[in-house]
């Protein structure tokens, strides 16, 4: 995947509300082989597909998202629904944000460019570089820096949307977590499958020798890892696919999530198993069974975090540029030895763990809003994040230590409620959505080639 494709993946990165649409899924990724290119011949000239409300679709926008949705889903080894049926999702898909997009706007919903800026910095830090290496490496795929930030704040805003809509319409009552554990506990609990994955590309239009060539390479690489060498090295020595330069891990979800063909591949095989070599439009893959489970909770142990941080909250008397910069200097007295966290927590925090410290204690996966989570997950025991932004406020948050746990049976029903609070979630902006896209005037032109 070029890194123009790559970065396209952030417009539209919210699930569908529609039955294809957990195919449609596309996670920003560096190092991703060639995408597909458009079809050879002229390129039809651009007009208007739709109108929401007043705001118009291109054909040439269904083309570009239409186009990243097929190269997606190639690379996962995932079937492509025909053309036309694929192309009248993504059209549906962006009616969907731009009618949600006119409603955040229209409530008076704002993104701050700090958030903005948070973002960007999370983006280019997970791909191992600076923003002014960012925004370099975007002017050189023909990306304007001004249009990437733009959409990265649509789906800041889609995302405080949703939470500020849909969160309000759940409940999980305590006959749901009795239900729920006790189908857990049955023997018909779905499955959760953590694959190790090894792709070997294949460049659209390859002769047969290319093909050849990049089986042979594949095979090479399932009788290494069946013979007992490490597959994480194997992955990152040969595989193209996203995530092999941290081993090939595609990380623990439920088998429907996965692609049918890699399900079908790793059905019979035992935890460390290496599957044979598979063939998609993507190229050649091998996959090996690093882990198997019941799904739902998330086993009799969990990893714990203990951290501690400092709370700003923003308003009149204080920005959000102003608390970030603010923050900033408490991190860089810190370290250098001249301030205390607790003392300047204690001092400073705005929230009710000031007098502890800021300490907040150990817990558990899911208990933090997910940008905090994410900001604690990305650190090792001692380090302290750059200041991060979240509904709350601004935080500076240090990673105490870590630990894995087993759960006590009321953290267990606490657990199960989160994964219950998620799937309700899921179903509650699937209706929500309609009923925004409901309210819209929609005009559909012509359709989109």
């Amino acid at each position: 995947m070029t890194f123009r494709a790559l970065v396209l993946v952030l417009a539209g990165a919210a699930a569908l509300s529609m039955p294809a649409a957990a195919q449609l899924r596309a996670t920003p990724q560096l190092g991703s082989p060639a995408p597909a290119r458009a079809p050879a011949g002229p390129r039809p000239a651009d007009y208007i597909v739709a109108v929401v409300n007043s705001e118009p679709i291109t054909n040439n926008e269904v083309r570009t998202r239409l186009l990243r949705f097929e190269q997606q889903l190639a690379q996962e080894g995932a079937a492509i629904p025909p053309r036309q049926e694929l192309a009248g999702l993504v059209l549906q898909r962006l009616i969907s944000e731009k009618a949600q997009l006119q409603h955040a706007r229209e409530t008076g919903l704002r993104v701050s460019d700090a958030m903005v800026d948070q973002a960007e910095e999370n983006f280019a830090r997970q791909n191992g570089m600076g923003v002014a290496q960012l925004h370099r490496r975007l002017a050189a795929e023909g990306v304007d820096p001004a249009a990437f930030r733009e959409d990265l704040r649509n789906q800041l805003l889609l995302s405080r949307l949703r939470e500020r809509e849909v969160e309000q319409r759940v409940k999980v009552t305590d006959q749901d977590v009795d239900q729920f554990l006790r189908e857990q506990a049955g023997d018909a609990a779905p499955v959760e499958l953590n694959l190790g994955h090894i792709l070997v590309a294949v460049p659209e239009n390859a002769g047969e020798q290319q093909l050849r060539e990049a089986q042979a390479k594949a095979r090479r690489a399932q009788e290494r890892a069946r013979a007992g060498e490490d597959f994480a090295g194997l992955a990152r020595e040969l595989s193209d696919a996203p995530g092999a330069a941290e081993g090939g891990q595609m990380g623990l979800r439920s088998a429907e999530r996965y692609p049918t063909l890699f399900v079908e591949a790793v059905q019979s095989l035992p935890q460390g198993g290496v599957s044979g070599v598979l063939r998609s439009g993507a190229g050649f893959h091998v996959l090996k069974v690093l882990e198997r489970r019941k799904a739902g909770l998330p086993g009799a142990t969990v990893t714990q975090s203990h951290a501690r941080h400092i709370l700003l909250r923003t308003g009149p008397q204080l920005t959000e540029a102003q608390a970030r910069e603010k923050l900033a200097d408490f991190k860089r007295r810190i370290q250098s030895g001249q301030a205390d966290f607790a003392q300047l927590a204690r001092e400073f925090s705005q929230d009710a763990s000031a007098q502890r410290g800021g300490d907040l204690g150990w817990t558990n996966p899911g208990m933090f809003v997910p940008e905090f989570e994410q900001a604690i997950d990305a650190l090792s025991p001692g380090q302290i994040a750059d200041p991060l932004v979240s509904r709350f406020g601004v935080h500076l948050v240090q990673l105490m230590d870590r630990r894995a746990a087993r759960l006590s049976e009321r953290e267990q029903r606490e657990m199960a409620r989160n994964v219950l609070r998620e799937k309700k979630l899921d179903e509650a902006y699937a209706q929500w959505a309609q009923e925004v896209r409901g309210r819209a005037y929609v005009d559909l032109r012509e359709p989109p080639t």
